[in-house]
């Protein structure tokens, strides 16, 4: 054993090997005391998301030999990595998937391409930036990047209800798009109710009209506060009924066979009285909540909190950061979309960074 022992030993006082990238992109901070505090990464380019904005974004930086570093978030915003796309079962309108493709698929096949093109990928949350300095930093709570440039592609999460079922038939029934979800073959030709008085709500409710029987529209007011022209169009189609002065308070599902959606029980605020609605489908249009919170102010947000971008771009109001996706998006709020505003912040941020490489009498 003695051998064994002595090999051990001088294995153990070895210094580790050198290793290249470990010293150009990724050293130890140590603060006054000493102590060990959290690695430092350094890279031309930083995406914080997961979604179809983030992974395009870094498909092209990785392509253009940004090696980005994409922090995907650890169960941020309590949905899962990939976003809101994991929250849905079949998509059928993202181009190249004539038979459609599940939402968790999809969002890891966007994954896997992103980590083949060289992506470094941390499954880690941003909780704090700082677009004060140059370069910019980000930070999770396992280690810090200094970045000289920075995509924002968070996305936005869809309010949701909760009442008894509304988790049980969670995307068996009940979801957050009706633009994503409506055409589907479990609610062409069923009556189908929307929770909502804004414009979204106008506008889904009318969008499910085309393959609905029937669509209820659900308000806890007497009154919605869509624009008069949104209203005006929902009103006019036959196949709606607004239910007003009411709220959800439970929905259930089919006695027999596959579980899914079959009624909800509404109750008017006014009145006491509980009525039941059979319907297939079950759709929140309450708005959405952009994930900016962890910018802490550092990017200029419109009145709802989205990142406000100069007009046929992802630019921000700190140069060198840009947004993509949903984060900045609360008109079309589709993959497809995310996707292509993904493409654009790649393409600025490269052009950016070229910019300051040419300033600095640098190359890429």
């Amino acid at each position: 054993m003695a051998p064994f022992f002595s090999k051990l030993k001088a294995l153990l006082s070895k210094k580790p090997p050198f290793l290249p990238f470990a010293a150009a992109a990724a050293t130890m901070a140590h603060s006054d005391s000493g102590a060990v505090a959290h690695p430092k990464l350094t890279t031309r380019l930083c995406i914080i998301g997961s979604g179809p904005a983030a992974h395009t974004a870094a498909i092209y930086a990785s392509r253009a030999q940004l090696s980005p570093i994409l922090f995907e978030g650890d169960m941020a915003n309590d949905i899962a990595c990939g976003g809101q796309l994991t929250t849905t079962t079949e998509v059928e309108n993202f181009p190249g998937f004539p038979n459609g493709i599940l939402g968790f698929d999809l969002t890891q096949r966007f994954r896997d391409q992103s980590s083949n093109c060289g992506t470094r990928i941390y499954t880690e949350t941003v909780n704090s930036v700082d677009f004060r300095v140059r370069p910019f930093k980000v930070m999770t709570n396992l280690r810090t990047v200094i970045a000289d440039a920075v995509i924002v592609a968070t996305g936005a999460v869809a309010r949701r209800l909760w009442f008894p079922g509304s988790e049980e038939y969670w995307n068996k029934g009940i979801s957050a798009c009706a633009v994503c979800d409506g055409a589907l073959p479990m609610f062409r030709g069923k009556p189908l109710a929307v929770i909502g008085g804004g414009d979204s709500a106008m506008e889904e409710a009318t969008f499910l009209t085309k393959y609905g029987s029937k669509v209820y529209v659900i308000h806890r007011r007497d009154k919605f506060r869509a624009s008069k022209v949104m209203q005006k169009r929902l009103l006019e189609n036959e196949k709606v009924e607004v239910v007003w002065n009411s709220v959800v308070e439970e929905t259930y599902g089919e006695e027999k066979g596959r579980k899914r959606l079959a009624g909800v029980k509404v109750r008017n605020v006014v009145t006491g009285e509980v009525r039941d609605l059979k319907v297939s489908g079950l759709f929140f249009a309450i708005g959405h909540d952009p994930a900016t919170k962890f910018l802490d102010g550092q990017l200029e947000l419109d009145e709802d909190g989205y990142v406000v971008t100069k007009p046929g771009s992802t630019v921000t109001s700190v140069r060198g950061v840009f947004a993509a996706g949903d984060v900045q998006d609360k008109k079309y709020r589709q993959a497809v979309t995310a996707a292509g505003s993904g493409c654009m912040a790649a393409l600025d941020a490269e052009h950016y960074l070229q910019d300051i490489g040419a300033q600095e009498g640098k190359t890429d």
